[in-house]
């Protein structure tokens, strides 16, 4: 299995993969001019591919015109520069209808977030991630998470799939990755990406780069790109001394705030992109806005994040 030229742009990671969230005006509406510009600058700011529409995106909020629309805006501001890869889930015919807009959007590739709600069996998951990616030529990174967690003969099963060229894992279950990349290492020939997609994947990734999976996804990036740029640095440069600094005064931090609210893993880094500058509105409904208290603390844990920096930086001089 020889990986499709999008899969080789993704395989040497040149720098976190960026999760834009999608601006709302006051009104509630899209505001496209307001995504382009956090597009614009998460790519000038070393990202290595786009992922738009996604969860952090708030994809489950979005009609299909203004999820095309969202994904024609981040094709036309990266230019070509990294892929963009578009968000598609719900039941089958709804991610058919979503994966076929995103090609015509312009997308790179699809990331395949689970089905909606129901817990299927692996016959049928197979299935459903077969037809999606049979609806478009565009290459297809599959999403394990909540109810679509797959066993190491289905990911067999995925990989052996023509258009299918990776798995992004949200479910945290080392032992079940372990085994699913050596099932497909043994019965595949060729590559198969994998990504950690834990929720601020950083926190997990030292425990990720020993099984061999070295992309991870970076909410971070989105308000942070300079904290995630120099954790992304550090960690694929052998930088301990950085990475554990950076985990033990940011992410950790982080992380135990993000896990004080329902839906903060999207409203929290919303709330951040708005502290570092950039009206891009309150997340829809369900989700719902951190408490006043809570984005305090989240410009406080911003601010250490920083200074730890500017003290990497002053030792250097």
């Amino acid at each position: 299995m020889t990986p499709a030229p999008f899969a080789a742009r993704l395989a040497v990671p040149s720098g976190p993969l960026f999760f834009p969230v999608t601006a709302f005006g006051p009104d509630g509406s899209l505001d496209l001019d307001a995504f382009r510009a956090h597009v614009r600058h998460g790519v000038e700011a070393g990202a290595a591919a786009v992922f738009a529409c996604c969860g952090t995106g708030e994809f489950h909020a979005l009609t299909p015109e203004e999820f095309e629309d969202c994904v024609r805006a981040a094709v036309e501001v990266t230019g070509g520069r990294v892929p963009v890869v578009a968000g598609v889930g719900y039941g089958t015919a709804l991610a058919v209808r979503y994966a076929r807009l995103a090609h015509a959007a312009g997308a790179d590739g699809l990331l395949a977030l689970p089905p909606y709600l129901v817990v299927a069996g692996q016959e049928g998951l197979l299935r459903h991630y077969r037809e999606v990616t049979a609806a478009t030529p565009l290459p297809v990174i599959v999403y394990q998470r909540d109810n679509a967690v797959f066993t190491p003969a289905t990911v067999v099963g995925l990989a052996r799939t023509e258009g299918i060229v990776g798995l992004k894992d949200g479910l945290g279950d080392l032992d079940l990755m372990q085994r699913v990349i050596s099932a497909v290492r043994t019965e595949v020939p060729g590559d198969f990406l994998y990504f950690n997609g834990l929720p601020t994947a950083e926190q997990t990734q030292l425990a990720y780069r020993a099984l061999g999976v070295p992309l991870y996804s970076s909410a971070v990036f989105c308000f942070a790109p300079e904290i995630a740029l120099a954790f992304h640095r550090a960690l694929h440069t052998g930088d301990d001394t950085t990475v554990r600094r950076l985990l033990d005064g940011f992410y950790r931090p982080f992380v135990e705030l993000r896990a004080r609210g329902r839906g903060y893993a999207v409203a929290l880094v919303k709330a951040g992109v708005r502290l570092r500058g950039l009206d891009v509105g309150e997340v829809r409904p369900p989700l719902h806005e951190p408490g006043e208290d809570h984005v305090k603390q989240l410009a406080q844990v911003i601010e250490r994040g920083l200074a730890l920096l500017d003290e990497d930086s002053a030792g250097d001089r």
